[in-house]
């Protein structure tokens, strides 16, 4: 096979697009996973550490 490679972007794309192609899959069914509630101990504020300082301002 030849991989047209005038634009390298496209060229990996392809590659890996059609790498993925050739291999066989099932979708497989999970279980949905319950997470536990977050702990609010110790929790970090990084906004307090950025008190009275300056910043650069956004122009884009």
């Amino acid at each position: 096979m030849i991989l047209r490679s005038d634009r390298k972007r496209h060229a990996r794309l392809n590659s890996i697009s059609h790498l993925l192609s050739l291999i066989p899959y099932e979708k497989i069914k999970t279980e949905k996973i319950k997470l536990p509630k977050r702990s609010e101990k110790d929790v970090y504020d990084d906004a307090v550490t950025l008190d009275g300082r300056k910043f650069v301002p956004d122009v884009y």
